[in-house]
């Protein structure tokens, strides 16, 4: 059985890269075709000719106007991804015409919908409003899985790993030493995992983007949206400030939203869509490298060891029994959600929105 939600959003790729130039990226197995049309809309289709398959991002393909020609025979599509055109013959088979998705813009993602079109709903896609906020400062990049990304969904649901992976750059002993607390929203097909480190050695990661020297709180929320979107809702701030007040405001700590976007390319690779955002230095240019440098340096640790995991468990005969302990709850509960999706073949109920997590959740 696949092991793709089928019937669900997926972040195809960052509005940025889309654009008049013909584009694809393949999502969940399914080569996708993205264009924006003279009036700026994203458009998606398969990218592959109704003729003989050709790929339709590739040269000589192009656009003319917003009607798409394949450059192997001529095949002629509108932006909806009916063939308006053939070569050689006036009558248009009605069979001609691309499958075309469902695709939204929204926190300055792409979105795409991999299923079936009646049950695309644009309220079931999960929000970052921080990417876009001009509250926030956004560093972002995106890095090529070669692991199934249920991998990638266990790395990221149990930070402990930040200790021993990324020790030097946002790792210390306090992460793994300290324990989590795991909440569940089965329905919504929802994770929360937090972690509340009061008194804890700053990393270089914080260190250097802040400003602050010696000892910090450090508070790491997480928010996982099966299957598609991770949240980890961070705050930083001296030993012994006080807590976010009860109306949410927080002057005494710095925020930083990082957010996931993973998306299954095939059955054992994965797009890693990562973002920083940041409530502080707004405007400095020296942070924003910095931000970006490091947490690019901190994905890559993570590819490096998904890959080589991938690996191993590939070529693995038989079934492994792995051995789980308290810090692997949040896992444990995704890893349960997205096989009842799979089963089901439905759509989280939830997804209209993103829960504040300890007044640190949407733009103040």
């Amino acid at each position: 059985m696949s092991s793709f939600v089928r019937n669900q959003w997926y972040v195809a790729a960052y509005g940025s890269e889309v654009g008049r130039e013909l584009f694809s990226r393949t999502v969940c197995g399914e080569p996708v075709l993205l264009w924006r049309t003279e009036d700026g809309a994203v458009t998606a289709m398969s990218d592959r000719c109704v003729h003989r398959r050709f790929p339709l991002s590739q040269q000589p393909s192009h656009l003319a106007g917003d009607r798409l020609v394949c450059g192997y025979h001529g095949f002629t599509y509108g932006a909806d991804g009916v063939c308006v055109a053939v070569p050689g013959q006036r009558r248009v088979p009605r069979s001609a015409r691309l499958a075309s998705y469902p695709v939204a813009e929204s926190d300055s993602f792409v979105w795409v919908w991999i299923g079936d079109r009646e049950r695309a709903d644009e309220k079931l896609i999960p929000r970052a409003p921080w990417l876009d906020h001009p509250g926030y400062a956004t560093v972002r990049g995106l890095e090529p899985l070669a692991a199934r990304y249920g991998l990638l969904v266990d790395n990221l649901l149990d930070l402990s790993h930040e200790t021993y992976l990324h020790g030097g750059y946002i790792g210390t002993p306090e992460v793994a030493d300290t324990p989590i607390t795991t909440e569940v929203d089965e329905t919504a097909g929802v994770v929360r995992v937090s972690r509340h480190m009061d008194d804890a050695a700053c990393p270089p990661f914080y260190a250097r983007s802040t400003g602050i020297e010696g000892r910090i709180t450090r508070w790491q929320d997480i928010e996982y949206h099966a299957p598609c979107l991770y949240l980890l809702h961070s705050r930083i701030a001296p030993a012994g400030s006080p807590p976010p007040a009860a109306d949410g405001s927080d002057p005494d700590a710095f925020h930083v939203e990082v957010v996931y976007a993973i998306t299954p390319e095939t059955e054992s690779s994965t797009h890693d869509f990562w973002a920083v955002a940041r409530d502080f230095a707004l405007d400095d240019e020296e942070v924003g490298a910095f931000l970006q440098e490091n947490n690019r340096t901190v994905v890559l640790q993570d590819v490096v060891a998904l890959d080589v995991l991938e690996r191993a468990v590939a070529a693995e005969r038989e079934h492994y029994q792995e051995l789980s302990i308290n810090i692997d709850t949040g896992g444990l509960a995704a890893r349960r959600i997205l096989a009842r999706l799979r089963a089901e073949g439905e759509p989280p109920a939830g997804g209209e929105g993103v829960r504040a997590a300890a007044g640190n959740g949407a733009p103040r």
